[in-house]
């Protein structure tokens, strides 16, 4: 099936009294289908009286099913993902309302059970003021999304632990992202001696050190909302508030004692500790994150000036008054 009902409904939108436009050179329709087809690009239309639909070529590719195949519009929506089939259904009803077009990035599940991505364009062929037909684009993009997750995951995780990253940290949580829950607490985590064992044994032991005590935060803080590489061997954990929060001087005591356990490398023990800094919100729902973390820092900072391997904890509201533990 070639493009052409789709010039077709190009024609069919031009104003009254205007020509269709100059006539294409010879052989441009044959090289526009094999540009398509080069590029992952199908066509596709909606009959509005019956939901007749027609495809190229292309599109029966992307869906994985037969070119010769007979298509039944609800067998071809049963094939999005939940989420995409709500999206594009209610982009289509707000297209031939409005009488405008619209894009969606929609995930597919192939007939092979394949997750495929497509762009998926359409627009809306009127007849006086009746819409008759919606047609458009549908593109493979499976490959740009997993370049897009790809950087994604590089901008927002720590490349070397895993954990989410400075970047990710400062928009979340000191910028207000809305998405992130309110925590309970925060606590700030600097590991003791790195600099020692990056001396002795150099960078790629302090590399085995860090990825270490990001995994026994993971494990210690399985619930948080947050776990964050925030500078060299400095580490945030965000809380929930309730229990957990207000339990949180008692769980920072066990994981300092589960980071201070030796790391094994290369026939080698690597001795570690680690501080920390705690303070709690004192309302959740109206934290200061600016002085949560000021509040947690100034703890970190007198646990180390204490002598190390122990936690302060602190209040955003007195920043400055510290409970010793360890």
């Amino acid at each position: 099936m070639s493009l052409e009902w789709i010039r077709r409904a190009a024609e069919v939108r031009t104003p009254s009294g205007v020509g269709p436009g100059p006539a294409p050179c010879a052989g441009s329709h044959g090289l526009l289908d094999r540009a398509a087809a080069l590029a992952g690009i199908g066509a596709w239309s909606c009959d509005l009286a019956d939901d007749t639909l027609s495809w190229t070529a292309c599109t029966y590719d992307l869906f994985g099913l037969p070119r010769d195949a007979k298509i039944d519009r609800r067998e071809a929506v049963a094939m999005y993902t939940e989420e995409s089939r709500a999206a594009m259904e209610r982009l289509r009803m707000d297209a031939i309302a409005h009488r405008r077009p619209f894009t969606l990035d929609a995930q597919i599940v192939r007939a092979d059970g394949a997750l495929r991505w497509m762009r998926l364009t359409a627009d809306v062929v009127y007849d006086g003021r009746r819409p008759v037909q919606l047609y458009g684009l549908k593109q493979d993009i499976t490959e740009e999304r997993a370049r897009w997750e790809t950087m994604r995951r590089q901008a927002e995780q720590d490349p070397l632990t895993g954990l989410a990253s400075r970047h990710v940290f400062q928009s979340r949580f000191l910028d207000r992202d809305p998405t992130l829950a309110p925590p309970g607490a925060l606590i700030l985590f600097d590991v003791d001696g790195f600099k020692q064992i990056n001396d002795r044994y150099g960078h790629a032991a302090g590399d085995a050190c860090l990825q270490s005590v990001a995994d026994r935060l993971c494990a210690g803080f399985h619930d948080a909302l947050m776990v964050a590489r925030i500078g060299g061997d400095e580490f945030a954990v965000l809380i929930a508030p309730g229990r957990e929060a207000a339990a949180s001087q008692d769980r920072v005591a066990r994981e300092l004692v589960r980071l201070s356990a030796p790391i094994v490398w290369r026939g080698a023990l690597l001795k570690v500790s680690a501080s920390a800094g705690i303070a709690e919100a004192g309302d959740p729902l109206a934290y200061n994150a600016e002085a949560l973390f000021a509040a947690a820092d100034a703890a970190l900072y007198a646990a180390k000036h204490a002598g190390r391997n122990r936690a302060c904890k602190a209040t955003a509201e007195v920043p400055h008054a510290f409970y010793m533990t360890g």
